[in-house]
C-alpha cells in the first residue's frame, strides 16, 4: 500500500511561511537603513522584495500544477530547459543554499540561545588553533539540527508537527509586536520625526573612531543602493519555494501548491511591511552608534543590528532582550525545520536521474528520503564548524536569483514547447506578471555584478563549477540510475 499524502493546504502554506520568516526580519532593516538613509527608501525596498517574491510565486504556480512531484524547481528546470540547469541547480542548493541557510539559521539559533545562557554563546570558545576557532554557539547549532534530521528521518507526520506548532507561534508573535507597536506602545513624535525626513538619501557609514559619514546618493547612485540594499529584504524573503521540493507528499498538489505559495508570500510580504512600520513608530530612523539607549542608537545603529530587539525593548522595557531571543530562537528552528523537511526531495530526485549518490533516492521504512537526510546535515554541520557559513551566504544570493530568473523564464519556454501539458492553474497576469519579475530580478542581478563584484562573481563561479561535476556524474564515475 502506498503511503497516503500527510500534508494539507494548511500545513504547505505554513512550509512556505516558516522557509521565509527566520532571523531576517528582526536585523536586516538596520543595514538597509545606513544604506539607503531614509524610512521611506526603507519602505520601498521592503515593498519592492514583497512584489518581487509574490510575483514569481504567482509565475511558480503554473509550474507546480504542471510538476506536482517532489523535486520542485529542479524538475522545473529540467523539463523547461535541460538536465544540466535543472543539476547545476540542485548543485548549488546542496553546497551552499540550502545547507549554507541551514548552518546560518542554526548558528543564530544557538547565539540567541546564548542570551539566555551565556555559556552556550558564540563568546564561550572552546577550541582555538591559530584563526580556526569552534565556539559553543556553533556546536549548539549542530545539535539543533541534528534534532531535527532525527525527528524528520522518523517521518513526515513529526515534521509537520514541528512545522505547525513552530511556524504558529512566531507568526502569532510577530503579529503581536506589530500590534503593540503601531496601536499601542508607538510614539506620534517619533512617526512624526520620521515622516519629516521621509525621503532623504545617503549612504551613512561608521568609521573606526565611531563617527558617522553620510556620503550623498545621485539619482543613478540610489537606483544602485537599492539594489544592494534588497541584498537583505530578499534573502529575508527567500525560501518561499520550498514548498515545491516537497511535492510528493503534499494532499492534491496540484491544487495546493500554487494556493500555498501564494498565500505563504502575500502573508509574510504584509507582516514584514508592518513589521517595519512598527519600527519607525517605536524607533526614530536616524541614530548614533555612540549613543548608549535604543532612542539614541535609532533604527540605523541599533547593538549587533538588532533593529527587533531595539523595538522590543520600547515595548517591553529590560526583559525585551529575554522576549526577543526567545522568539528569533522559536522562529529560526521553526524555519530550518521547514528547510530540512524540504530540501532533501531535490537530491533524492537528482539520485533518481543518476545525477547524485544512488542511496539517496531510496526512501527508509518512515517514507521519507533518511539517507539524504544524514548526508544533508554532515555537510550543513560541516558549514557550521569552518565559520563560513556567512561568507558563502554572501556570495549566493545572486545564484539563487539567477536560478529564479531562469525559471520563470521556463515558463515562457514551456508555454511554447510543451502546451498540451496540463496547467490546472496558470500564472496569474501573464506575461505580464512574470515578465515585470524578470526584469527587475536581472535589473538585481546585473546590479550586483556591478556593485559588488566580490559577492556576485564567487556566487557564479560556484554555479559554474558544477558543470564539470556534472559531467562526472554522467560518465557514471559516482552513482549510476538504474
Amino acid at each position: 500500500m502506498t503511503q497516503s499524502k500527510k500534508l494539507n493546504l494548511a500545513d504547505a502554506a505554513l512550509i512556505v511561511t516558516s522557509g521565509m520568516i527566520g532571523s531576517g526580519i528582526f536585523i536586516v532593516s538596520a543595514d538597509i537603513s545606513r544604506t539607503l538613509g531614509g524610512p521611506g527608501w526603507l519602505l520601498l525596498a521592503w515593498a519592492i522584495s514583497g512584489i518581487m517574491t509574490v510575483f514569481a510565486a504567482l509565475s511558480y504556480g503554473e509550474l507546480a500544477g504542471m510538476y506536482p512531484e517532489a523535486g520542485g524547481q529542479y524538475v522545473y528546470l529540467k523539463e523547461a530547459f535541460n538536465p544540466l540547469i535543472g543539476f547545476l541547480y540542485g548543485w548549488t542548493i546542496f553546497l551552499v543554499v540550502q545547507t549554507g541557510t541551514l548552518a546560518a539559521v542554526a548558528v543564530a539559533f544557538a547565539k540567541f540561545t546564548g542570551v539566555l545562557v551565556p555559556s552556550l554563546g558564540e563568546k564561550s570558545i572552546l577550541l582555538e588553533l591559530g584563526s580556526f576557532k569552534i565556539s559553543a554557539a556553533q556546536l549548539v547549532g549542530i545539535a539543533s539540527l541534528l534534532v531535527l534530521t532525527i525527528i524528520n528521518s522518523r517521518g513526515i507526520q513529526y515534521g509537520k508537527l514541528i512545522n505547525r506548532f513552530f511556524t504558529s507561534t512566531k507568526l502569532i508573535a510577530l503579529f503581536g509586536i506589530i500590534v503593540l507597536g503601531i496601536f499601542f506602545f508607538g510614539s506620534d513624535d517619533v512617526w512624526n520625526a520620521n515622516l519629516s525626513r521621509f525621503w532623504e538619501f545617503g549612504t551613512y557609514t561608521k568609521e573606526d573612531a565611531g563617527n558617522v559619514s553620510v556620503s550623498p546618493l545621485t539619482a543613478i547612485g540610489l537606483m544602485s543602493a537599492i539594489g544592494v540594499a534588497l541584498v537583505g529584504s530578499l534573502f529575508s524573503s527567500d525560501a518561499w519555494n520550498n514548498v515545491t521540493f516537497i511535492a510528493g507528499d503534499i494532499e492534491n498538489p496540484k491544487k495546493n501548491i500554487p494556493l500555498s505559495l501564494v498565500i505563504g508570500t502575500l502573508v509574510v510580504t504584509v507582516l514584514y511591511m508592518l513589521a517595519n512600520i512598527a519600527y519607525l513608530k517605536l524607533l526614530p530612523f536616524f541614530g548614533n552608534p555612540n549613543a548608549t539607549d535604543v532612542l539614541g542608537q535609532g533604527l540605523q545603529f541599533p547593538a549587533n543590528d538588532r533593529v527587533g530587539t531595539a523595538a522590543a525593548t520600547m515595548i517591553f522595557g529590560g526583559t525585551a532582550t529575554v522576549i526577543m531571543a526567545v522568539l528569533i530562537m522559536i522562529s529560526t528552528f521553526g524555519c530550518n525545520n521547514g528547510i530540512t523537511l524540504a530540501s532533501v526531495r531535490v537530491y533524492q530526485a537528482m539520485a533518481q536521474d543518476g545525477l547524485f549518490f544512488e542511496k539517496m533516492k531510496h526512501n527508509n521504512k518512515y517514507g521519507v528520503p533518511g539517507f539524504a537526510l544524514w548526508v544533508q546535515f554532515a555537510w550543513a554541520a560541516m558549514l557550521c564548524l569552518s565559520g563560513k557559513y556567512g561568507d558563502l551566504l554572501d556570495y549566493i544570493m545572486f545564484a539563487v536569483m539567477l536560478f529564479y530568473i531562469l525559471t520563470i523564464i521556463g515558463l515562457f519556454r514551456l508555454r511554447k514547447n510543451k502546451p498540451d501539458v496540463p496547467r490546472p492553474y496558470k500564472a496569474f497576469g501573464y506575461p505580464v506578471v512574470p515578465a515585470i519579475y524578470i526584469i527587475l530580478a536581472t535589473y538585481f542581478c546585473l546590479n550586483l555584478l556591478y556593485a559588488k563584484p566580490l559577492y556576485s562573481y564567487p556566487g557564479l563561479f560556484i554555479v559554474l563549477l558544477g558543470i564539470p561535476v556534472y559531467y562526472f556524474w554522467k560518465r557514471g564515475s559516482v552513482g549510476s540510475k538504474q
